[in-house]
């Protein structure tokens, strides 16, 4: 009776979260011609939350009935928010994530650009509000982030019938290709932004050698300077960092104290600069930071990696990504060899300490060996971007005999902000073509001469904004 019931339980939670994919095909093949915002919300489990409007679009904001668990869906659902920039149905549509929070306020990536299309942006599960309650993390791993793309691409699939295309930078690169990985029928193509690939996490020498060559030697020697006196300066600027702390309301329970605090943002400082910044930025580090003031010195530090940061109230919205951070995708472990024995006293903190300690936590090893794996040996039209001084480039997704159709590009003297735009010429041909093509736009001539793509859309300078975000540094 118990199994019988079990099963009962979970026939009824998946149809009442997101119907039948046969449901959802008639819902939205019978009326074509309905408005589509009408047509969004024939799906099952779709629910609006508002519409903001912006020229030659819609923009509508959403969440949908999401299974906690994929793979037992009697453990109840949560509600997945999303947004869906329209163009038109008759267009290819572009499925980004940023592996993070989703933004309410229209935007448009590259590929859309590129491709003239719709977008729909998914936000990653455990991200506020996307987030199961009660929260049970064993359910955060990459499987069921990919089978929430899955779900929702089979859901919006009758609506938006041409191409797909999978995409999003950083985490969201890496989250698009776990996605191609778990689900490779689904998309058309994968672009995937400045995603590291860290396969061994135990394994960091990479990120050694990038430090010890990026640049100049002249900027490097500025940056490890500050460092070290921000360091040598540890307690009076620590009273600073305290007095800091008391106004804004700040408090460090998850890092275990202000001196873990003060230590990990000026671990960051080398890493921040460069995931944000340029060589050309080194004009206003300081030249000779034993003369600098202690006014220099802090800001600095703060303006590259943030004393606010390892803050609770600063850390809680990330949790999510410290989790997956600690469990499957491994976290970077540099070596300081200008300080660490002298002034280091902790090393560069794993994620279990930037993890409330109620969360459990285990590392999976077997979860990116699996992913480097795939992409080496059935890689299929995916393109990876990357930046030629990005960090987080030192361990890029590379690529084997069985991949097809598919590439590993480095935008020169770029960061954590690569992208197309940013190859050199040729490279930049070749990318915008290859994306058309794989989303069945390519004009006849750019099928004749590659060299000649360019995106269908004209740049628009609120949609297309592409700075990166300077939330936290060490995140992907």
């Amino acid at each position: 009776m118990r199994r019988a019931l079990r099963s009962l339980l979970a026939l009824v939670v998946l149809l009442a979260a997101a119907g039948t994919a046969g449901r959802t095909a008639v819902a939205s093949e019978t009326a074509p011609s309905a408005d589509i915002r009408e047509r969004l919300l024939s799906i099952p489990g779709m629910r609006l939350i508002e519409e903001k409007p912006y020229p030659g679009y819609r923009f509508l904001v959403l969440d949908y009935t999401q299974p906690v668990d994929h793979r037992n869906p009697d453990r109840g659902t949560f509600r997945q928010r999303l947004t869906v920039l329209h163009k038109a149905v008759d267009r290819p549509t572009v499925f980004h994530t940023s592996g993070y929070h989703v933004s309410t306020t229209p935007g448009r990536r590259e590929p859309t650009q590129i491709v003239d299309g719709n977008q729909v942006s998914l936000e990653h599960r455990f991200f506020t509000p996307s987030r199961p309650n009660p929260a049970d993390w064993s359910t955060l791993d990459i499987r069921q982030a990919a089978d929430d793309q899955h779900r929702l691409f089979t859901a919006l699939k009758p609506i938006y019938p041409r191409k797909w295309l999978a995409t999003g930078g950083s985490k969201g690169g890496m989250t698009a290709t776990y996605y191609e990985r778990f689900h490779p029928g689904d998309m058309d193509g994968v672009v995937a932004y400045v995603a590291p690939n860290d396969v061994v996490d135990r394994e960091d020498s990479a990120y050694d050698r990038f430090f010890a060559t990026v640049g100049t030697a002249e900027c490097r020697a500025r940056l490890e300077g500050v460092q070290r006196e921000a360091l040598v300066r540890r307690e009076s600027l620590k009273r600073r960092y305290a007095e800091h702390a008391a106004r804004e309301g700040y408090t460090f329970g998850t890092i275990g104290g202000l001196d873990r605090a003060y230590e990990a943002v000026v671990l960051d400082y080398l890493w921040g600069f460069w995931q944000y910044g340029s060589v050309e930025d080194c004009a206003a580090v300081p030249a000779d930071a034993e003369r600098a003031g202690d006014d220099a010195i802090w800001e600095s530090v703060d303006s590259h990696s943030g004393f606010a940061f390892y803050t609770d109230q600063m850390l809680a919205p990330y949790t999510p990504y410290f989790y997956q951070a600690g469990t499957q995708l491994g976290s970077p472990d540099i070596r300081f060899p200008h300080i660490e024995r002298e002034y280091v006293r902790y090393g560069y903190q794993p994620p279990r300490h930037f993890v409330p300690r109620e969360i459990p936590m285990r590392f999976r090893p077997g979860a990116m060996r699996d992913v480097d794996r795939w992409v080496r040996h059935h890689a299929h039209r995916m393109l990876f971007v990357n930046g030629e001084n990005d960090p987080w480039g030192a361990e890029p997704f590379r690529l084997g005999p069985g991949a097809r159709d598919s590439h590993v590009l480095t935008a020169p003297g770029m960061n954590h902000g690569a992208d197309v735009a940013g190859l050199a010429p040729k490279e930049r041909a070749l990318a915008t073509a290859r994306i058309l093509d794989w989303a069945g736009v390519a004009p006849a001539r750019v099928r004749a001469d590659p060299e000649t793509a360019r995106p269908l859309a004209s740049y628009d300078g609120r949609l297309d904004r592409r700075e990166p975000r300077r939330e936290a540094v060490l995140r992907p």
